[in-house]
């Protein structure tokens, strides 16, 4: 007869009792982390990820162990280097990076202003890299940061190449242009879609941001030959020359392609995607 202080048996396949395993509370506590927290006090970091103050503490101190995080003199917690070690080996942004990283430089001299290189996660865009010279603009644009596919440059080169599902997924979406609060229409960025895909090349003009500017994106083929990134310039509009910036970064695009072992060029780009 089993006792009554026994504990009750395991169920395979059920979550034990005491709650989410330690590697999802671990990945909560690093998700309560953003650009505008980026520095957090246990209370903090206990609300903002939901797990109790007592039972963060505990995780938190060996992830500071480990170098996920660092605490601070004042107690307060921060991202730890270790993780920046960790990402930096990310193959869709090392090697991707190494290879582009002179090209864009090259670019940044031409424009002297931002170059920008993403990659898509999911439904969104993820900038990898950028490279700013001393005089431009300031723009809200980070490393790390993640932007959206249909009211960015290098986000509707992504959502034009990507699978027909993804595109379905996101214009089926309410889209809003930020900051501008404009409701984007999904028949006009279906027709924007098709001219990315003909021309091999973005061009997106904000008039209403904080200072006018145009951003001129293209696509960056992988070894498979399918697009792995796409670069783009951000230039304000009154500094703006289609004839120069088009070919500028569609060049440079294309060396960054055959560096990646791509055996497609830029100029099959609207024969390849025709019959989309």
């Amino acid at each position: 007869m089993t006792s009554a202080s026994a504990p009750p048996p395991r169920i395979r396949g059920r979550r034990p009792p005491q709650g989410d395993p330690v590697v999802d509370r671990a990945l909560s506590l690093l998700s309560a982390f953003d650009a505008d927290h980026g520095s957090l006090s246990l209370g903090e970091l206990s609300r903002r990820s939901g797990i109790p103050a007592s039972s963060a503490l505990r995780l938190a101190k060996r992830m500071v162990a480990w170098g996920a995080l660092e605490r601070g003199e004042d107690g307060r917690f921060t991202i730890g280097l270790r993780l920046w070690e960790v990402a930096s080996l990310a193959p869709r942004g090392q090697g991707l990076r190494q290879v582009a990283m002179p090209f864009m430089g090259d670019l940044a001299q031409v424009t002297r202003q931002h170059v920008l290189l993403a990659v898509r996660d999911g439904y969104e865009a993820l900038l990898i890299e950028r490279l700013s010279s001393h005089q431009a603009m300031p723009v809200l644009y980070r490393v790390g940061g993640r932007l959206p596919l249909h009211s960015t440059g290098v986000g509707l080169v992504l959502l034009a190449f990507a699978e027909p599902e993804v595109q379905e997924e996101v214009l089926s979406r309410p889209m809003v242009r930020e900051p501008e609060k404009e409701i984007v229409s999904p028949v006009d960025l279906r027709r924007t879609l098709a001219r990315v895909r003909l021309e091999g090349l973005a061009h997106l003009h904000r008039p209403h941001a904080p200072r006018a500017i145009v951003s001129v994106a293209a696509p960056v083929f992988g070894a498979d030959d399918r697009v792995a990134a796409a670069l783009s310039v951000l230039v304000p509009s009154e500094d703006a020359d289609p004839r120069m910036l088009g070919p500028a970064v569609r060049t440079i695009a294309r060396a960054i392609s055959r560096g990646l072992g791509a055996r497609r060029s830029i100029g099959q780009v609207g024969d390849a995607s025709a019959g989309r």
